[in-house]
């Protein structure tokens, strides 16, 4: 398994791992299937921005990806960033995850940043728990903010000091 910064010609891969996400969980809040081009436009911001994006590399495949980005668009934010850590669903539970949230942690810590804040679908106790193994501790509990699949969904959030 390689840890490794994204390139371009990793988008279309990135971009199956994540409309499997968004069709099949509640890991994000999203009802449409993004398009290549807006994996694009996504990949360019991040690069414009210098948030990096981190894939795992497997047999020459990308098997998940994770990046860091601004928590909140105002200024005083801007040593708070917000991590999303993504798998393909037939190698979750295999480490791949931890790997990744790794190495966002490690880059937030180069670029100075003070927090790293996750938000997680409140019934997700595996990504939670991945989370706290690294020293996230919870410090918000939203009720039925987000709907999908017919039902509320409950959004948590941890933080990591730096």
């Amino acid at each position: 398994m390689i840890i490794r910064r994204a390139i371009e010609s990793d988008l279309q891969q990135m971009l199956d791992i994540y409309n499997d996400i968004i069709a099949s969980t509640t890991a994000v809040f999203q009802y449409d299937l993004h398009t290549l081009e807006m994996r694009k436009e996504w990949f360019a911001q991040k690069q414009k921005e210098g948030f990096p994006v981190f894939v795992a590399e497997e047999n020459n495949e990308v098997v998940g990806f994770s990046t860091i980005g601004a928590f909140r668009n105002w200024q005083a934010y801007k040593y708070s960033v917000e991590n999303s850590v993504y798998v393909r669903s037939d190698l979750r539970g295999k480490g791949i995850g931890k790997l990744l949230l790794k190495a966002t942690i490690d880059a937030a810590r180069e670029m100075k940043m003070h927090t790293i804040i996750a938000g997680i679908d409140a019934s997700n106790e595996t990504s939670i728990a991945m989370h706290k193994q690294f020293g996230f501790v919870e410090v918000a509990h939203f009720k039925e903010v987000g709907y999908k699949f017919d039902r509320w969904l409950d959004l948590k959030f941890l933080q990591l000091m730096l």
